[in-house]
């Protein structure tokens, strides 16, 4: 039993988010980023229970609509105005690991080859047909399963093609992805794909929280009576969302309107028309929720704080947001001379303003704890107590606030990064099998065919020309009289796959005083930078460790964020000693636990330093550091140095470093793609 959709406390964005994708889905799904234990999933799955009933086919596992079978339906035909029955429409719950076949379906090739009979297994996209589609940790999916659920969400169809079947089959769902941003981000270009984005967070508010946590209790103790409680509210939204989708052939997007639709995509610059298309929808199906025949100026100001601050990103590091002067002042340019601004003023009757001025995006009465509330339902033991950014100064609620103390002293400021470029590719060595990505070499289910095997089970991509070399000596024993091959189990074989995994990519980074001078610092800064972009546009999982002064310091534990990375690296201080053997020391335990964790995961050692060692006096400080070396060395951990060392006189430290760890170095200098093709062109002319 799921937490009714409209006991959920505030969420406002998310709640009309998920409602207007209800009425129109053609909108293109929703995006919800946010903190963990925020109620994401709660909300989402509390959502499938308020959308309206659908007729389908008895029989079909593909949902038709006995009103307008899908002519195409691999379980078809069907007899049109054929009688049906109804059920509640479904959600069905794609996880992180699951395949493409499981995704989309799979034909059954050995009956195919044996039986010649084409037999189809449908998948989720068929099970979510005229339902809801949710992923949670989207993030986390794969970009080809990614780009595959956009693709069926936009065009209302998935399409299985496998050794020269095709099989299509209408695939028309509300598509939801949830996700947590410190575990990564999902690319701009899939960013893009999604229709609307809302951000959620834990509210602040004590009142509020008490409130979320009340609720939760009560529906633990007493799961029916809680959802009894709210039936009423649940059945009043289900039938305006109906009334909405009813209406929302009819609602007029006018000239005038839709002028103000592009003006404001317009002036946030946003790439393509994919945006303008979105904005359009969304205005459209909030003014069919909103009881309107006509698209207003509030409608569209809603539609673009949906559909657009997701759109505005240019790199993996830029946050989504909108500016609301920018948004208003676009409104007012594309205004006809002879309106007026709308009476509600610019932030509209709120983004949930029906006519009547209320109910939120939930429909019905607004929710207790307080007008204006972000806040969830959801999952309590994720909402702990609000911490203080690192830095700020206390609040209080007089008008003094106690002496903060002397100040420390003054550390060295830290140096900001040059601008990043694209690097050359940096390897793990043979061939894994972990998590799927694109630096090194990997057995996995998309790549490059490089041989076939005999199948441990089922075959799921069979590997033909060694399928009939294998069958072609039986024939005469198996009595075959005409053209047609007589193939038994024994001889399929399933093609072998070689394509791209993701690492863990874990940077030692030295911040101590014998890097230089801020300028070169800043250059070492840009370079990992660069290196950090390179891991998020190949799928790695990152760590930062650094040392200076006395000790080594895991700055960021390994995660998906590089973002979070970035931010720790710019604000990286640097000055004092250069303890390198405590930084490899502690690089290799964070690697050892780790591997505990994430066993899959191979790891990639990133040492960027200039190879010196200093210390407390009395200490054999580099021969420490080669030692340390030479013990990640012995488990086998990939590395590489870059030699950050400047100067006309070179010592060659770094170089040594990396003869120790058994890595290849780079100059900081080489790691750029470009002078890698530099070196290629020179080496060429000098032959």
């Amino acid at each position: 039993m799921n937490f009714p959709f409209g006991a959920v406390v505030g969420m406002d964005d998310m709640r009309l988010a998920l409602v207007l994708n209800a009425v129109s889905p053609a909108v293109g799904g929703v995006l919800v980023r946010g903190e963990k234990g925020t109620a994401k999933s709660t909300a989402v799955r509390a959502l499938a229970a308020v959308l309206p009933a659908v007729d389908v086919v008895p029989g079909c596992r593909f949902a038709c609509d006995p009103a307008a079978p899908d002519p195409g339906c691999p379980d078809g035909p069907h007899d049109a105005g054929a009688a049906g029955h109804t059920r509640p429409a479904r959600l069905v719950e794609l996880p992180v690991g699951a395949s493409e076949d499981r995704v989309v379906g799979a034909l059954d090739l050995e009956r195919a080859l044996t039986e010649g009979v084409k037999a189809f297994e449908p998948g989720l996209l068929a099970a979510a047909h005229r339902g809801v589609l949710y992923v949670d940790e989207v993030n986390l999916l794969h970009d080809h399963l990614v780009d595959l659920l956009l693709d069926a969400a936009a065009l209302g169809t998935a399409y299985v093609e496998r050794e020269g079947v095709s099989v299509r089959h209408a695939a028309r769902f509300l598509l939801v992805g949830t996700m947590n941003p410190e575990e990564g981000e999902l690319r701009p270009q899939l960013l893009d794909r999604f229709g609307l984005t809302v951000e959620v967070a834990a509210p602040r508010d004590p009142d509020v929280r008490a409130e979320v946590v009340r609720r939760r209790f009560a529906f633990d103790a007493e799961p029916a009576a809680f959802t009894e409680q709210w039936a009423g509210e649940e059945a009043a939204l289900s039938a305006r969302i109906a009334g909405a989708r009813a209406q929302l052939p009819h609602v007029v997007l006018s000239d005038a309107a839709l002028r103000q639709v592009t003006a404001v995509c317009a002036a946030f610059d946003v790439d393509g028309l994919r945006a303008d298309l979105v904005t359009a929808r969304a205005a459209v199906a909030h003014a069919a929720w909103s009881g309107r025949d006509a698209v207003t100026e509030d409608d569209v100001r809603v539609a673009a704080r949906l559909a657009l601050p997701h759109r505005r990103r240019r790199n993996p590091f830029d946050a989504p947001g909108l500016d609301d002067e920018t948004l208003e002042q676009a409104l007012s340019d594309a205004r006809p001379d002879d309106d007026s601004p709308d009476d509600e003023g610019p932030d509209g009757g709120g983004p949930h303003g029906g006519p009547d001025g209320g109910g939120g995006g939930g429909g019905g009465t607004p929710p207790p704890g307080g007008p204006g509330a972000d806040a969830s339902a959801g999952e309590p033991d994720g909402q702990g107590p609000v911490q203080k950014a690192p830095g700020t100064a206390p609040r209080g609620d007089g008008a003094h606030q106690a002496d903060p103390g002397p100040a420390p002293a003054p550390e060295r400021a830290a140096a900001a990064p040059t601008d990043p470029f694209r690097t050359r590719r940096l390897e793990v060595p043979g061939v894994g099998a972990g998590a799927a990505g694109r630096r090194s070499r990997a057995r996995a289910v998309r790549g490059r065919v490089v041989g076939s095997r005999r199948p441990a089970g089922a075959v799921t991509r069979l590997h033909l020309p060694d399928t009939v070399l294998a069958a072609a000596p039986h024939q005469v024993a198996r009595g075959r009289t005409g053209p047609a091959l007589r193939i038994a189990r024994d001889d399929l074989r399933q093609a072998t796959v070689e394509g791209r995994e993701g690492n863990l990519v874990l940077f030692v980074v030295d911040a101590s005083g014998s890097m230089g001078s801020r300028a070169r610092m800043g250059a070492v800064k840009g370079a990992v930078l660069s290196l950090l972009l390179d891991a998020y546009q190949r799928r790695d999982k990152v760590g930062l460790v650094t040392f200076r002064g006395a000790a080594a310091e895991l700055a960021l534990p390994p995660t998906w964020s590089v973002e979070a990375a970035a931010a720790r690296l710019t604000d990286l201080p640097t000055g004092g000693r250069t303890p390198l053997a405590a930084g490899l020391l502690r690089a290799q335990e964070v690697l050892r636990v780790e591997g505990v964790r994430d066993p899959q995961r191979r790891p990639l050692l990133v040492v960027v330093t200039d190879g010196r060692a200093t210390g407390a006096r009395g200490g054999n400080h580099l021969g420490d550091a080669h030692a340390a070396a030479a013990l990640l060395a012995s488990a086998g951990t990939a590395s590489v140095v870059v030699d950050c060392e400047s100067g006309p006189v070179r010592l060659g430290l770094a170089a040594t470093l990396g003869a120790h760890l058994g890595a290849r170095t780079l100059r900081l200098e080489e790691l750029a793609a470009d002078a890698l093709a530099a070196t290629v062109r020179g080496a060429k002319r000098a032959a």
